[in-house]
């Protein structure tokens, strides 16, 4: 085994072990804890940069590592594996990760008990979620990062978040019990939890097991979609991660991302074109759920008078159309909407933060704390010239107006997160929706005439992609004009470079995607096409054998070294 399948486990046992340490320095040494926290996180990023190279690096065949913490061969024994989808997503859960915690850093690590331990243990179930192998420690990492986000989204406390956090332990025991139904009626189907060893054996299901193998898988998929936000679940969504606080909210945005990366590794990797009479079983309902949780978050988007509500919608208008996307069972499409995961759910963080420095100057989230330690300069009281002070005889203006950096700073970075949510060019976001949209015409890529014309389905995915965009230009054009362009006496905001750094690193990103797009989107199709011919990673999981011991028996019983 190699030093880089090795470092396999690292994601889940860096977290794990900061967590404990954590817990042991008590709250009183609150300045050691976040320093050690954040060198954590971080580390954990660069080890996820470092398998994702690896991966990127290595052929198609040998593009799969395996890990067996137990040195149990599988089917039998604990397995994580890395694939390009999941060190897409480890990357993806490290940047989320280390913004959050950089804006937390300046007032909400200090609202509230455990905070940096509680995010180390999100993030060992992150990543744990994103490496296993088996529905059975899915469901272990699911019930780790639930039971960490119920104690972050109490964070801060107050009446709002505490209902909605009532709601969301509720619906997510309801759906964490849905999986356990789903994984035994599996297996007792299959006699198997390992997911490469479920892909050969839901083809040799008899016939009269079929429809218990369906009712069982379409159980599970229940409880994953519940948490992606497909609708009608998706209920809990919106009230909870609005109430959430800023840097809590922002790591969430990766959460549905959970759900949407189960339903796709296993629909892929079960319900494969070679499952037998089981192929594609379900693809229909991701497609039509999908456009339904588009519709309804894009007109639901209209009606948002809050940024935080805004942006908790924007994740479901994100999650219809991965849903949908994937639905189609499109190597193109796939492809597409991997590049469009990566795009939304930075710009989503990157406005989730943003709004709670937007709002600052209203009552949404304030909250008592301790604010010592040097801000940034004071910015001007107001954006409006003070009266009878530098107009003339004529009511002119003698000397332009002032914005204040603050303001400045905060307007371009929404238009910036706007025009990525929308998808207009020249940001990923205009990328991302422009190939899903060329993959729906051209689903075997481009030069490539199409034989079939563009189904129902297709057509409405497309116009939903149109409507979703427009209808969040004009939320987001209202919510601007009231926020920076309407002449309110009130005082700007004071920002800490805490709060912005983490915010110009998120867009920054999304411009270093616009900009080398296709590198990115190389990567996502070739990831699409090891998703669209699982035999490889069938054939890794099941092929690593343990290591030898130190020692074994020889034929009559004598210890050999």
């Amino acid at each position: 085994m190699s030093g880089m399948q090795q470092l396999i486990v690292a994601p889940i046992l860096l977290p794990l072990l900061t967590a404990a340490l954590l817990l042991l320095l008590g709250e009183k040494r609150r300045p050691l804890k976040a320093r050690i926290n954040l060198l954590s996180t971080l580390t954990g990023l660069g080890i996820a940069i470092s398998l994702l190279l690896w991966v990127k690096d290595q052929g198609q065949a040998t593009s799969i590592g395996v890990y067996l913490p137990g040195n149990w061969a599988a089917p039998f024994g604990i397995v994580l594996v890395l694939d390009r989808l999941s060190a897409l997503m480890l990357v993806l859960t490290g940047v989320v990760g280390s913004s959050a915690l950089l804006f937390a850093l300046a007032r909400w690590d200090r609202a509230g008990a455990s905070f940096h331990a509680l995010f180390q243990i999100q993030l060992m179930g992150l990543y744990g979620a994103f490496l296993t192998g088996d529905l059975f420690n899915l469901f272990v990492f699911f019930e780790v990062l639930l039971a960490a986000s119920y104690g972050l989204l109490l964070h801060g406390s107050g009446r709002s978040r505490v209902k909605a956090g009532l709601h969301y332990i509720a619906i997510n025991l309801f759906a964490s019990s849905l999986f356990l139904i789903g994984a035994a009626m599996l297996y007792g189907v299959t006699g198997t939890l390992n997911m490469a060893d479920l892909a050969l054996k839901i083809p040799l299901v008899p016939e009269a097991d079929r429809g218990l193998l369906h009712a069982g898988a379409a159980i599970l998929a229940i409880a994953f979609l519940a948490k992606a936000g497909i609708w009608p679940l998706n209920f809990w969504l919106v009230p909870a991660y609005s109430s959430a606080s800023a840097p809590v909210a922002a790591l969430f945005a990766i959460m549905t991302k959970v759900g949407f990366y189960t339903v796709l590794r296993l629909w892929t990797l079960l319900f494969s074109g070679q499952a037998g009479a089981s192929a594609f079983f379900g693809g229909q309902w991701l497609v039509y759920g999908g456009l339904a949780t588009l519709a309804c978050a894009a007109v639901s988007i209209l009606a948002a008078q809050r940024l935080e509500r805004m942006a908790s919608l924007s994740i479901l208008v994100s999650a219809g159309t991965l849903l949908a996307a994937i639905g189609f069972g499109q190597t193109a499409l796939t492809s597409a909407a991997l590049f469009y995961l990566v795009s939304s759910t930075l710009a989503l963080c990157a406005l989730f933060l943003l709004a709670e420095l937007i709002e600052r100057s209203r009552s949404a989230n304030e909250l008592p704390l301790d604010d010592d330690g040097d801000g940034l300069p004071s910015p001007l009281e107001s954006l409006q010239p003070p009266k009878g002070i530098n107009l003339d005889d004529e009511q002119k203006a003698v000397v332009g107006q002032i914005i204040p950096w603050t303001m400045a700073f905060l307007g371009f970075s929404f238009i910036a997160c706007a025009l990525l949510i929308i998808g207009m060019p020249p940001l990923s976001g205009f990328v991302g929706k422009f190939s899903l949209i060329t993959a729906l015409f051209n689903p075997q890529g481009m030069g490539v005439p199409t034989q079939q014309p563009l189904s129902v389905a297709g057509w409405t995915l497309l116009a939903l992609l149109i409507l979703s965009g427009l209808a969040s230009l004009i939320a987001l054009v209202r919510l601007g004009v009231q926020r920076f362009w309407k002449p309110q006496e009130r005082p700007s905001p004071l920002l800490r470079m805490y709060e912005c750094v983490p915010i110009v690193a998120l867009l920054g990103l999304c411009v270093v995607l616009s900009l080398w797009a296709e590198p990115l989107m190389r990567y996502a199709q070739d990831t699409a096409a090891s998703l669209d011919d699982p035999a490889s990673y069938i054939e890794a999981v099941l092929g690593t054998r343990s290591l030898p011991g130190p020692t074994t028996l020889d034929s009559v019983g004598q210890v050999q070294p």
